[in-house]
């Protein structure tokens, strides 16, 4: 007879900052796997825009020399959570660009855990967030280089974007590395608008609000830059936006 997943605590580091209320209905959240074949290369889009909460757990293995590029816009009514795990074999290339767009009392997070087990691989995480009323945006993500896994080539990139004082971003970056002859870096930002923009934008006839969606629309772009699908995905982050201003 089959066990049924105990219900994770807040003692269970990847679900620190979940609405564990909202997840209990979901609880488990079934595993989907994603296999890609050495030397293919396959892209994928997940959107989370509804009014119900939503969970999705991906597991991704890449054979040597597959690519994957995965797109996320997590703008999810209720709770919106992405967990990702990712095996990268020799040589393989991985990216993931992400933008958040929470409002109100909304928890959105993205976890993920990408493990370089074999020489040679690349992974760009690029996450972009932006948190207005009291809302949450989460994102915890570790990279893990396995021993022998010279080479490696491992980027986070995770920035926040706070629209209000009340709003809250979490971010944990996370590196650990068992092996020698890699480069690995992470960078992690959490602030509000910058003034010094906005005001160089007003000086030259921008209204405020005009401004502000310009800045806001050039951070959230970069999460889909270079996407197959990246028109279609910033035009409904930009819907998002709209309703949140």
């Amino acid at each position: 007879m089959s066990q049924v997943a105990a219900l994770p605590t807040r003692r269970d580091e990847d679900f620190r900052y979940a609405d564990l209320a909202a997840l209990t209905p979901l609880w488990p959240v079934a595993a989907e796997q994603v296999r890609v074949p050495g030397g293919e290369a396959q892209t994928m889009t997940l959107i989370l825009a509804g009014g119900e909460a939503v969970a999705r757990e991906l597991v991704v293995t890449l054979g040597a020399g597959a690519s994957f590029d995965l797109r996320v816009l997590n703008a999810n009514g209720a709770y919106g959570r992405v967990a990702l795990r990712a095996e990268l074999g020799e040589g393989a290339n991985f990216t993931l660009g992400a933008a958040q767009l929470a409002a109100g009392e909304q928890v959105l997070e993205i976890v993920t855990q990408v493990v370089h087990a074999a020489p040679d691989a690349v992974s760009r995480q690029i996450v972009r967030s932006v948190a207005g009323g009291q809302a949450s945006v989460n994102y915890l993500g570790k990279v893990l280089v396995a021993k022998g896994a010279s080479g490696t080539d491992g980027e986070q990139s995770v920035r926040a974007m706070l629209l209000d004082r009340t709003a809250t971003a979490n971010a944990r970056p996370e590196l650990e590395i068992h092996a020698d002859d890699v480069k690995c870096a992470h960078g992690c930002a959490v602030g509000e608008l910058d003034a010094n923009g906005l005001f160089y934008m007003a000086a030259r006839g921008i209204p405020p609000e005009t401004a502000k969606r310009l800045m806001l629309q050039a951070f959230v772009a970069e999460a889909f830059a270079g996407a197959a699908e990246e028109e279609a995905l910033l035009e409904q982050a930009l819907a998002a936006l709209e309703a949140m201003l």
